[in-house]
């Protein structure tokens, strides 16, 4: 049977989860097999990486893309989520609190930090999502963990409301930094407005919202689809190429390793592609530093599209 495959560069709505985004998806291609890269909260719009069919065999290429948000944080008011979505835990007048205050204490938030993610959020803590341990009542702390936050840019100070441009590792939680500024501030704060500019090298000017996706297929599905769905090679750009030979790219096809003459320093993972350009493989080294490569993935092309 047919099957979609390729990424979607989605522009996600506010009031949606990124698994809403996922079924709406599902049932815009009729397929089951969808997933997505680097989750979004209901409130945040932006950039949502969805895959469809073979391409969610690259999702873990994805995730770990560095990430590029633009984020409004209030300062003043604490929350349980520590966003606009939870409850009102604390409040504190911020009104003497100056852009040159905030100024001098952003640059403590750069570089590699530690980071103590929210307690309502889809991490586990011995098996169990942290929310579902929240939402239940028992006591909840997550360990933090190392982020990077790249940068901080000043976009605007209108109080008590300061607008940044954030550049960050996968794994940092916007809400936790505002959390965090709130408490460097001693004021409180919380997340009111978060959209994904980009994740990776894809950015949120090139996606496509639900409803001119869905309006596309609607009016003809086969151009929609060759519009927007990326191939699955796109996800993995950053590795080196290795092309093949016929008689290579039938052994990959098979499974079986082959010996490849390619100096690839510090890259123990390679895209391969066929004598006619196709995207064949994620191919990996048996020995570090080795001549024979094994195939990891194989993709082949009458299934990409």
């Amino acid at each position: 049977m047919f099957q979609l495959s390729g990424i979607l560069n989605i522009n996600k709505p506010k009031g949606l989860t990124s698994h809403d985004v996922v079924a709406r998806i599902r049932k815009l291609a009729k397929q089951r097999k969808v997933g997505h890269a680097g989750t979004l909260d209901p409130m945040a719009t932006g950039v949502l990486l969805v895959c469809l069919g073979r391409a969610t065999r690259v999702i873990e290429y994805m995730v770990p893309h560095r990430k590029q948000y633009q984020a409004t944080i209030q300062f003043g008011v604490t929350t349980d989520t520590l966003d606009a979505d939870g409850q009102i835990i604390a409040q504190q007048d911020p009104s003497a609190l100056t852009e040159t205050q905030l100024r001098q204490i952003l640059p403590a938030f750069l570089g590699d930090i530690q980071q103590q993610p929210p307690v309502y959020a889809a991490i586990k803590k011995q098996g169990q999502p942290l929310y579902k341990l929240a939402r239940a009542g028992q006591p909840v702390e997550a360990d933090p963990r190392p982020v990077t936050i790249y940068a901080l840019d000043w976009l605007a100070w209108q109080p008590p409301n300061l607008t940044l441009d954030v550049t960050c590792s996968s794994g940092t939680y916007i809400r936790a930094l505002a959390r965090d500024l709130g408490q460097a501030a001693q004021t409180g704060a919380h997340l009111i407005e978060l959209t994904r500019t980009a994740s990776g090298d894809w950015p949120l000017d090139a996606a496509v919202s639900l409803e001119t996706l869905t309006a596309a297929v609607a009016q003809d599905a086969s151009a929609a689809w060759e519009k927007y769905l990326h191939p699955p090679d796109r996800a993995v750009t950053h590795l080196p190429a290795l092309h093949l030979t016929e008689a290579e790219a039938q052994q990959v096809i098979y499974g079986r390793q082959l010996s490849v003459e390619a100096d690839f320093p510090g890259h123990d993972v390679a895209r391969a592609y066929d004598p006619s350009g196709n995207f064949l493989a994620l191919l990996t080294r048996v020995q570090p530093d080795d001549k024979l490569w094994r195939p990891k993935k194989v993709f082949p092309p009458d299934i990409l599209f």
